[in-house]
């Protein structure tokens, strides 16, 4: 059995079900919906450093450790929250090496194409550790480690037949079937007994396609990292009318994957590059790769390192009011391990049997695998752009009862894999009950999400010095069938002292 998705499998395992492209590791920011003026603490890094000269909010404390803390969602532009479920029950099956009815899904496959003509987005981020210190002369510096995933894919009719159906695509004319020793080339056809497909070998076509003409009008992004984050953050001048603070971060990239297929009318290309314990059979190719790479440990070792700037200013007005802006992640990655780019060849045959499950994230094994679409070629490294964003964020206290305020989050190149799909604009807030808890909820829409409505808790114990809570980016997904989201977020050892 392929050992698919290695560590990000294992933390999903851990989570059940649980988000979040633009609350990072903030658990309490997903309630919310808004983080770039909320966010304090090693929670800063990567959305706005320069609130780490806010102080911690909690007096007497100025340090704060934590772990334990991830995000989880999976999203459509047209799926509703049934059939979510049902694609998050097949990757967990998939990861646990459960095997589904045969007979079930034989019933299921008809409509089961949709999940790859429909754009679905994942994502999952977990902090290892996170750690910060904030002073009020010093400023603020934190440093946290965190995992993150993120997946986006959208097929046309023609590239969705061939990855679901593979040597069955009604794109072949003929199949190559073999009974004992006797082969022969039939028609592909409806008509064709459950025998007679069993023992196909191939499909094949008399007037092939070009990959780029096969896929046109199809994406997908994927890349899965590690992230070492730091940052500093402190006031630059002010008082308590009007002050402005600064943030400057960064980040290490270690890199386990990526795939990066991108076609349509404008271009067309592809690159990939998997850590060898994705067991993906690239064939006799590899063996002329110079990036070549089979090292497969127990822990996954990366294919390409890299490096993030981040850059981040807030105005403070009256002690109350906050406006801040931020870009975050400038800087890019190099792959140097199995890095294969695709020549727009033609596709004549396929000899793989296509997808088992709902599982979209096996679709990469159906373009890499040796028989499978494309045709690769083998390159000694590969630099791609980070999924950078920039955020605009504001927001205002009402004493120490309430908060609200509103986020613009955007890709600086949709094209870059893991990067947002669109503009993300957020409102929300929270409020404090008993001194303990703080409620929160908001709205969001834009990107692939429709209208969201995030929701959470968070209890606050001994001044702040204990904290965990939970929180969902779309609390419709609990009660209306017609959301197409679901996600949670989740945080259990935050320690101030």
């Amino acid at each position: 059995m392929k050992l698919r998705f290695a560590i990000f499998c294992s933390a999903i395992l851990l989570a059940g079900i649980s988000n979040s492209q633009t609350q990072g590791i903030s658990y309490t920011a997903v309630g919310k919906g808004v983080a770039t003026t909320f966010v304090t603490d090693y929670h800063s890094l990567g959305i706005n450093a320069s609130s780490l000269g806010f102080g911690t909010g909690f007096e007497g404390k100025k340090t704060t450790f934590g772990m334990t803390e991830f995000n989880f969602g999976v999203y459509s532009d047209s799926l509703n929250v049934g059939k979510l479920k049902q694609l998050y029950s097949a990757v967990r099956q998939d990861i646990s090496g459960k095997v589904e009815d045969p007979a079930r899904w034989e019933q299921q496959r008809e409509y089961a194409q949709e999940y790859l003509n429909s754009g679905i987005a994942m994502d999952f981020t977990y902090n290892w550790l996170g750690f910060s210190y904030q002073g009020e002369k010093f400023g603020g510096i934190a440093f946290n480690v965190s995992e993150s995933y993120n997946w986006y894919s959208k097929f046309n009719e023609t590239t969705t037949d061939l990855v679901f159906n593979g040597k069955y695509s009604n794109y072949f004319d003929s199949l190559t079937v073999v009974f004992g020793t006797d082969t022969s080339v039939i028609a592909n056809s409806t008509t064709l007994s459950e025998d007679t497909l069993s023992n196909a070998i191939l499909g094949s076509v008399a007037v092939p396609l070009r990959i780029s003409e096969i896929t046109n009008g199809s994406a997908v992004k994927f890349a899965w990292n590690r992230y070492y984050n730091f940052g500093y953050g402190r006031k630059v001048f002010g008082d308590s009318m009007f002050a402005v603070y600064g943030g400057i971060g960064g980040r290490f990239i270690q890199s386990m994957a990526l795939f990066d297929l991108e076609s349509s009318d404008d271009g067309f290309y592809i690159y990939s590059s998997f850590n060898p314990n994705y067991d993906i059979d690239y064939g006799a190719i590899s063996n002329l790769n110079p990036s070549n790479y089979k090292d497969a440990g127990i822990i996954p070792k990366s294919v390409g390192n890299g490096y993030g700037v981040d850059l981040s200013a807030t105005i403070m007005l009256f002690k109350k009011l906050k406006i801040a802006a931020a870009v975050n992640n400038i800087g890019s990655v190099t792959y140097t391990r199995n890095v294969y780019r695709v020549e727009d060849s033609l596709v004549s045959d396929i000899s793989l049997n296509g997808m088992e499950n709902f599982n979209v994230t096996n679709s990469i094994y159906s373009f890499l695998e040796d028989g499978g679409i494309l045709s690769l070629v083998g390159e000694e490294k590969y630099k791609v752009k980070n999924a950078a964003n920039y955020r605009l964020g504001a927001s205002i206290e009402l004493g120490n009862i309430a908060r609200f305020g509103m986020d613009i989050v955007g890709p600086f190149d949709v094209d870059n894999p893991g990067s947002l799909v669109n503009p993300i604009i957020s409102f929300g807030g929270d409020v404090r009950l008993f001194k303990r808890i703080r409620l929160s909820a908001g709205y969001l829409g834009g990107g692939v999400y429709k209208h969201n409505v995030p929701l959470g808790i968070n209890f606050e114990l001994k001044g702040g010095a204990y904290e965990f809570g939970i929180s969902s980016r779309d609390a419709l997904s609990f009660f209306v069938d017609g959301s197409n989201s679901i996600s949670t977020a989740f945080g259990f050892a935050r320690i101030r002292i």
